[in-house]
Parts: structure tokens; C-alpha cells; sequence
């Protein structure tokens, strides 16, 4: 669990599994209106309808977005989350975790707003900062 290699693993099941996605969609959905057009004839069974002698296969396709949902699931539940909190004990965050930024004040002539609560001058032009 060195370095970025979860965040470089996680990344990758989800592209697999949105190209999975992407497939159904471009191949139940978008070629089969494509060959309507064109006046191609072929058919098969299933949820959806048929449009100028090809079928609309929705089955296939709502099957897909399911798959999509469990699996990003899991991959969430059993990866995302136990390596969030350990990387959280470890004093690092990832995944886009909660920011915990200390609060800072800005300076009142430069206008630097990354000064610490507890400076007493400002670190680019020296002005007392209250």
C-alpha cells in the first residue's frame, strides 16, 4: 500500500468497468438505431423494442448499469473506505477526503489569506498583522 498504487488500481477497476458501460450502451443501443437508418434488417429477443426491423436491446443495457452500480459498490465498501482510514491514521488523505486546513487571516495591506492564526507579522511584506 505504498505510494498512489490503490489510487492507481481503483482508477483502473473503474475504467473497466465504465467502458463495460459505455460498450452496452454503443452496442444495444446506439448501433442498432444506426442500422434503422441505414434499413439493415436483424433481430433478437429481449426488453425493448424494434424500430425499423432492429432491436432496441434495453434489457442488456439496464443490466449493464446495474452491473456498473454493484460493482463500484463493492469496490468502494472494500477498497476505498479500509484504505481511506488507514491512509487517515497515517496522517494522509486521499480519495478527496475531508480537508483539514488550519484557519487562517489575511494580511491587511498585501492581502495574503494563508497567514497562521497565530502570526504576528505577515511573511511577505512584514506588516503587523492583529
Amino acid at each position: 500500500m505504498r505510494g498512489e498504487l490503490i489510487v492507481i488500481a481503483v482508477g483502473l477497476v473503474v475504467a473497466l468497468a465504465f467502458s463495460n458501460l459505455i460498450k452496452a450502451f454503443t452496442g444495444d443501443i446506439v448501433s442498432p438505431l444506426i442500422n434503422a437508418l441505414a434499413g439493415n434488417a436483424s433481430g433478437k429477443p429481449g426488453l425493448g423494442w424494434t424500430l425499423n426491423g432492429h432491436f432496441i436491446d434495453l434489457g442488456d443495457f439496464i443490466s449493464a448499469i446495474i452491473y456498473f452500480a454493484v460493482f463500484m459498490s463493492v469496490i468502494y465498501f472494500v477498497l476505498v473506505v479500509p484504505y481511506r482510514s488507514y491512509m487517515a491514521r497515517q496522517g494522509t488523505t486521499v480519495f478527496g477526503g475531508p480537508e483539514t486546513t488550519p484557519p487562517t487571516k489575511t494580511c491587511p495591506e498585501c492581502l495574503s489569506s494563508d497567514l497562521p492564526l497565530a502570526a504576528t507579522r505577515c511573511r511577505y511584506c512584514a506588516c503587523v498583522v492583529s
